[in-house]
Formats: C-alpha cells, sequence, structure tokens
C-alpha cells in the first residue's frame, strides 16, 4: 500500500487552534467514511514554543522560530510532508523567515504553508470584487503589518481597529480573565461583545470582509458574514491550503457564504 501524504500541524500555537485548524481539515475533506480522511498529525507542544506576539513586541529575546521548527521536523519523522502553523504571528517575517532557515539546516524537507500569503491569494481568487478588508488581529500581527503588505500587493487596502479599539481587541485573546486564549469553549461573551464592536466599527469605516487575522478569533466569531459583510476564517483558508497540497482531490468545492 503507498503512504498517503501526511498533514502535520504544529499545535500549541496555541492549543485551541490546533485543533480548530484540524477540524477544519476533516471539514473541508471530500470523504464519506473514517477510511476516506487524509491522515493527520498534530503535535501540540505549548510549554516549548514562547509567544509568538511576546516576542515581537520585544518582551522576551526568545524567537518562537526555533522550537515551532524543532515541532516541524518531528512531524516529517511521523511522515508529515506539509504542514501548517496556526498562529497568525508567527507568519510575520522576523519569526517565519528564521522557521524556514532552521528547517533548510536541519536537512528537512517538510514544507510549512504561509498562512498570509494563502488568504491574500484565496481572498484575490474568490472575492475579485473586494477592495477593502478590515483586518482583527493581536497587536503584534498589527505591528508586523503582514497582512497589509501581503493584501497590497493583490491591490487590496486594509483597515485596522484605532489605538485604542486595537487594545480590547487584543484583551479579547489575552486576558487572563476573560479572554479566548484562558477560557476559549465556550468563549466569554465579553471576549465575543469585544469582538463584534471592533467588526461594527471596521464597518462602519468601509470594510467589504472582515479577517479573523487571529487564530483564537474563529473560535469566538462563526458566522459566515455578519450584515452584508463578509467574515473570511484564515485558519480555514489555511486547512484548504493543505488539503490541496496533500490531496487536491480530496478538497471540497468552496461554498462562499
Amino acid at each position: 500500500m503507498t503512504q498517503e501524504a501526511i498533514i502535520g500541524i504544529v499545535g500549541g500555537v496555541g492549543p485551541y487552534a490546533g485543533l480548530d485548524l484540524t477540524r477544519k481539515v476533516f471539514d473541508q475533506t471530500v470523504a464519506s467514511s473514517d477510511q476516506e480522511h487524509l491522515p493527520v498529525a498534530l503535535l501540540s507542544l505549548p510549554r516549548e514554543i514562547v509567544d509568538r506576539t511576546e516576542y515581537l513586541l520585544g518582551h522576551t529575546a526568545t524567537n518562537p522560530a526555533h522550537s515551532i521548527a524543532q515541532v516541524m521536523v518531528q512531524l516529517e519523522r511521523l511522515g508529515a510532508v506539509v504542514a501548517g502553523i496556526p498562529c497568525n504571528t508567527a507568519h510575520a517575517p522576523p519569526i517565519f523567515d528564521v522557521i524556514v532557515a532552521d528547517l533548510q539546516k536541519a536537512g528537512a524537507s517538510i514544507r510549512p504553508l504561509h498562512m498570509i500569503e494563502e488568504t491574500a491569494s484565496f481572498l484575490r481568487k474568490h472575492y475579485q470584487s473586494i477592495t477593502t478588508v478590515g483586518v482583527l488581529c493581536t497587536t503584534g500581527t498589527a505591528k508586523s503589518g503582514v497582512y497589509a503588505a501581503a493584501l497590497q500587493k493583490e491591490g487590496v487596502h486594509v483597515i485596522m481597529p484605532a489605538p485604542a479599539r486595537q487594545e480590547f481587541v487584543h484583551d479579547a485573546v489575552y486576558s487572563q480573565r476573560t479572554g479566548i486564549k484562558a477560557r476559549p469553549n465556550p468563549v466569554t461573551p465579553e471576549a465575543k461583545g469585544i469582538l463584534m464592536g471592533a467588526i461594527h466599527e471596521l464597518q462602519t469605516q468601509g470594510a467589504q470582509a472582515i479577517l479573523l487575522a487571529c487564530t483564537e478569533i474563529p473560535l469566538a466569531i462563526t458566522e459566515r458574514a455578519i450584515g452584508k459583510t463578509i467574515v473570511l476564517d484564515p485558519t480555514l483558508i489555511l486547512a484548504r491550503a493543505l488539503i490541496r497540497e496533500a490531496n487536491p482531490s480530496k478538497l471540497k468545492p468552496w461554498q462562499a457564504g
């Protein structure tokens, strides 16, 4: 029997985001029985990987790239040929470029997909009429400018919450009392309320679509549209890209929301 390509998922960044990406791989796979699903390896080692936003904001000198690359090497040993990192912030160049360099140094052949580039490509392919996108993310991702850079290449204008509102969005993810990382299932009403308020602000500024650009945020915002505004989930887009790379015949057709 020929070994199928295994999809690798770097868990622990955060842990529930890894579960969410795995579930979305299953959801987007053409399968009518257990045996028809693609093989997936999820390796969640949260204690090994420092917080990505803390690194980008200069609060720690330890680059999480090195630990993420080590997890990928372990996934390759399990048979994974392609991998996804369910953390938008990890795709900022100071982290992602080091991951790629570490994999090259290790002689690893596993291919990490770039979540932000996949999202920009997906948006242009499936939503060509959209020219203005609102981005909800952590402060680390916001300051990295990674989404603005990728989307501007596709001719898409990016708008972000005002600085004061951005602090609340970040807190909706990181608050140890009500944040999604602390209380992911179920998400607290306080966290969802903050995010909905930010979405409404972006709508008033002309956002035609909202990108849930932190992998914890789709745990709170599950709608595919809010009013007339499309909601796009980069975790879902990454899941589809992983299937495409592992076995494109198993990818469900896209159902636009």
